[in-house]
């Protein structure tokens, strides 16, 4: 098949350091070129991929260090070359929420649109209805249920490349905590529990300009004069099996409807348990008893960190490779791709049908 995959232009593709929608979409389209489709990517310049790259901006925007910038103008850019070359593709997969939807009204059977944020906002049921024609992919099904009734074609959970993390069976040394300093992802909780404890707590996140306020007032005064937590900042794809494997456990303590939470299944890739709140996609990500806990509480949080003993490292490995692996999303992704009406007699399709 030929496939155009749109992602958001926010971060490289994939991301130097934090950033989920990106990371996963840089591993769909590199699986399903291994997988034998023809793919073309749009993004910004510094993307690394096997696919054919389509340069829409010079660097991705977060990191850009110009001053003065504008990522809707950076996005109506990109969907006008997308546009422009649609004639080339049997499926284009936007991972751009809902803004390409006025530039395709009139091929939104040829698009498939993968929602990757939170929908309980409130003027999104709106545009889910004027909108409909567009076939919609959640990322877990607990993500639906504020636009239950919008057009989902399916559920495709993240999945990421086998080898890109390596496994640590040794017991890890210290709580982890990944992802993002926020009040929603909750690092007081994970301060709270470790401090409770008497464990080691690392903290490997980014502070967004809009939670620096945050940071100063709630988590900053809470790092002060202590040694148990170290606070180490943003890290890259490349040091998370160090710090993941090392870790006893990932702590993740989240406080709001969490579409996926990508660090859950890193951490399963390095072979680390999740001890997660029970919120949002959690109870569809982590497989208690197996790979780590649910929890609703610091008591239960506190007490899963006691029973990490019994679960065994080299299960929650496997785990991911079985559920979480960049080609079982690709292949996931190839079904959906197949029930758009494509032409089945395109070399691929049968693939796709059969994935």
């Amino acid at each position: 098949m030929r496939i155009a995959q749109v992602p958001p232009l926010y971060e490289a593709v994939p991301p130097r350091f934090y950033g989920g929608t990106e990371r996963v979409v840089s591993h769909l389209t590199d699986a399903l070129v291994d997988l034998g489709h023809e793919v073309t990517l749009f993004a910004s310049a510094e993307a690394r991929t096997r696919a054919e790259l389509v340069k829409v901006r010079d660097q991705a925007i977060r990191l850009d260090p110009a001053p003065l910038k504008s990522d809707l103008a950076a996005h109506m850019s990109m969907l006008c070359d997308v546009r422009r070359r649609a004639h080339e593709f049997d499926v284009i997969h936007f991972h751009t929420d809902m803004i390409h939807f006025p530039f395709f009204e009139d091929m939104p059977g040829r698009t498939l649109t993968t929602l990757h944020g939170r929908l309980d906002l409130k003027d999104l049921p709106g545009v889910y209805w004027r909108w409909n024609q567009f076939p919609l992919v959640s990322i877990s099904d607990s993500q639906r249920r504020p636009l239950a009734f919008a057009n989902w074609s399916g559920t495709v959970h993240h999945g990421m490349k086998a080898d890109l993390y390596a496994p640590s069976f040794a017991p890890g040394g210290y709580l982890a905590f990944l992802g993002r300093i926020s009040p929603e992802k909750r690092p007081d909780r994970a301060i709270a529990i470790a401090k409770r404890l008497g464990v080691p707590l690392k903290i490997a996140a980014k502070v967004d300009p809009a939670d620096t306020r945050y940071y100063q007032e709630q988590i900053e005064p809470l790092l002060l004069g202590q040694k148990l937590v170290e606070y180490i900042g943003e890290i890259s794809d490349d040091q998370k099996s160090e710090f993941l494997g090392g870790a006893s456990a990932l702590l993740f303590p989240i406080d709001w409807p969490e579409p996926f939470g990508l660090v859950m299944i890193e951490a399963m890739a390095c072979s680390a348990p999740v001890i997660a709140y029970d919120c949002g996609s959690v109870p569809e990500i982590v497989e208690d008893g197996l790979t780590g806990f649910m929890v609703h509480d610091e008591d239960e949080a506190a007490a899963a960190v006691s029973r990490l003993d019994r679960l065994d490292r080299r299960a929650i490995r496997r785990r991911f490779e079985e559920r979480f692996s960049a080609t079982a999303m690709a292949r996931r992704y190839l079904d959906l791709y197949a029930g758009l009406g494509a032409d089945r007699s395109v070399p691929g399709v049968a693939l796709a049908a059969n994935a």
